[in-house]
């Protein structure tokens, strides 16, 4: 068996497993297991005669190699067998509804036999969940909603989960010999928000014409492939494990910069594009820039040469949404768009005292290394107690503490202390403000009653940052990417009334909120808000995923004078909303 056939089976009984609320650490054992499977460079079955190689592989136990061997011998796991002769492989698919956790998902079976989505739905509409425990008319209403958002955004992905895959399938390729190289085109490129597929260039010697198929053979054989899709002269197309479709195109260096423009997209600006090259008396596609009148082909092995010979400055991926930026770039006025080179800081992060991984110098050591020159500690307050969230005698305590770090730091890095207190539902604050007084950065954030009316809502928030000590509105939205749409209320009004206060307007990086979004950044920037662009970093490793949230910042055509923390420390407090003495 391949790879990825093995890894498929270790990871589906996983998940099977879940649902029959078996041990946590076998459920655990058996992912890892899938993990090392699906990353190995060497093929994993023919090691099943094999033990002591096959227990060389980190993540693989002796159980575990004795699977591997039942699975190379008779092409099926008896575990797994065993669970989908009790439960239908359709289950599977209700574990990625919103809040569909397994104990939920065996309780719907073992009342109502229900195993698939449409089950479920059907269930919901013919009354027949209510009476069972925790599914009242709000909860059924809540299930309905999740079934709804989850057909919406179906084969749609984070974006780190696309740019994993595409890193991983990117090292695999360039190993090939005679590739040059690989690089990542479509949305992904672009930045949005979420990502439908995955479209990977590929160029070098080995991609001529007369050595191209066996390119397509080595990327055809990619182990953590689950099945192909296509294979053609210079493309193949196929599905990874968790549903991203993978389309890789091998083209000649001369073709480069016209298919890297063409397959970066979008639609919109693409079309415009190849109007324009149509009115200056050029024919524009996938391999070439040429001339109209006889054919004769221009240089096209770069992006610049093709929006050269067009008359326009070359467009940034992120911008290329047909939102007038040809237009700018005609006339020379492109912004010169953020980098995370720019960023100075991140101010909102937690530590180990509340849902953090990492002590509060483990937090600023990570920051340091990525060159920072001061961070925010804002860990929860008390409302979130699933996260040991702080009242107000630990939140004075965690001052002294992250007071003590930052002294300890002796000014290489400064560290700030903050919290990030929750918006209670009638606006109130979760601390007194004796407490916030005491706090150099208040994040002020929704973290519950998300389905208040939006006059109720905007109400709540707008008390809220009347607070004089909250200088940040976190994640103002309250969206979580393919789970939960954003709660109603008048964004306009708050957005307004934060610029009149000095609120800064957080975007928040982590892939699953990016929040607030490109449309919503750019209007905070007509309305004259201070930006501020975090992580919100539970772990020193989520502090790389600011490149998600730059991406945004560039989306939204911003600058790095329209982000505060771009700034030094002195100017980043001056520019922050002044706190009363």
């Amino acid at each position: 068996m391949e790879n990825r056939q093995i890894a498929q089976i270790l990871f589906e009984t996983a998940d099977l497993l879940e649902v029959s609320a078996a041990d946590s650490f076998r459920i655990r054992s058996y992912r890892r297991a899938a993990e090392a499977v699906e990353s190995s460079t060497v093929a994993v079955g023919p090691l099943a005669n094999e033990p002591k190689k096959l227990l060389e592989i980190p993540g693989i136990g002796k159980g575990m190699a004795a699977n591997i061997l039942q699975m190379e011998r008779t092409g099926k796991l008896a575990l797994r067998e065993e669970l989908l002769a009790r439960y239908k492989p359709s289950m599977l698919e209700l574990l990625r509804l919103p809040g569909m956790g397994p104990k939920t998902v065996a309780l719907f079976w073992d009342a109502l036999r229900i195993a698939s989505i449409d089950e479920l739905e059907a269930a919901a509409r013919e009354g027949r969940l209510e009476g069972l425990p925790r599914c009242g008319p709000k909860q059924v209403a809540k299930i309905l909603q999740g079934i709804l958002d989850y057909r919406q955004h179906a084969g749609r992905f984070h974006l780190d989960v696309a740019e994993t895959a595409a890193e991983k399938l990117t090292e695999y390729i360039r190993a090939f010999p005679g590739v040059a190289r690989v690089t990542t085109a479509g949305s992904l490129r672009r930045g949005r928000e979420t990502v439908g597929d995955l479209d990977l260039l590929v160029t070098g010697p080995a991609c001529a014409s007369d050595r191209v198929s066996a390119v397509v053979e080595y990327v055809a054989a990619y182990p953590s492939m689950v099945d192909l899709i296509a294979k053609g002269q210079n493309k193949v197309s196929f599905h990874l494990r968790h549903g991203l479709q993978v389309d890789v195109r091998m083209l000649p260096d001369e073709s480069f910069g016209a298919a890297l423009q063409y397959f970066t997209g979008s639609k919109m600006h693409n079309v415009a594009i190849r109007q324009r090259a149509l009115k200056l008396g050029y024919t524009l596609n996938e391999y070439t820039l040429a001339r109209l009148e006889d054919g004769v082909a221009l240089p096209s092995g770069t992006e610049e040469e093709i929006y050269a010979a067009l008359g326009i400055e070359w467009i940034p991926p992120e911008m290329r949404e047909g939102l007038g930026e040809i237009e700018a770039a005609e006339q020379s006025r492109l912004p010169r768009l953020i980098e995370q080179s720019d960023i100075r800081g991140d101010l909102h992060m937690h530590s180990d005292a509340t849902d953090g991984r990492n002590t509060i110098r483990e937090m600023a050591q990570a920051a340091l290394e990525r060159g920072y020159s001061y961070i925010a500690i804002t860990d929860h307050s008390k409302n979130l107690a699933m996260t040991n969230g702080l009242d107000d005698q630990r939140a004075l305590d965690h001052v002294k503490r992250i007071g003590a770090v930052d002294r300890e730091m002796e000014g290489r890095i400064r560290i700030f202390s903050g919290i990030e207190v929750d918006i209670l539902a009638d606006g109130a604050l979760d601390l007194s403000d004796g407490v916030l007084a005491r706090m150099d950065v208040v994040v002020a954030s929704v973290h519950s009653y998300f389905n208040q009316p939006a006059e109720q809502m905007t109400e709540r928030i707008l008390r809220a940052i009347e607070n004089p000590f909250v200088r940040v509105l976190g994640h103002p939205t309250g969206r979580l990417l393919l789970r939960r749409e954003p709660y109603a209320f008048d964004l306009d009004t708050v957005l307004r009334r934060c610029a009149e206060l000095g609120v800064a307007v957080e975007h928040n990086s982590y892939p699953d909120r990016l929040d607030l979004n490109d449309r919503n950044l750019r209007r905070a920037h007509e309305l004259g808000c201070k930006i501020v662009v975090n992580t919100d970093a539970h772990h020193t490793s989520h502090l790389d995923k600011m490149k998600f949230g730059i991406r945004q910042l560039r989306r939204a055509w911003l600058q790095a004078e329209d982000v505060l923390n771009t700034t030094g420390p002195e100017e980043l407090m001056r520019q922050l909303r002044q706190r009363p003495a």
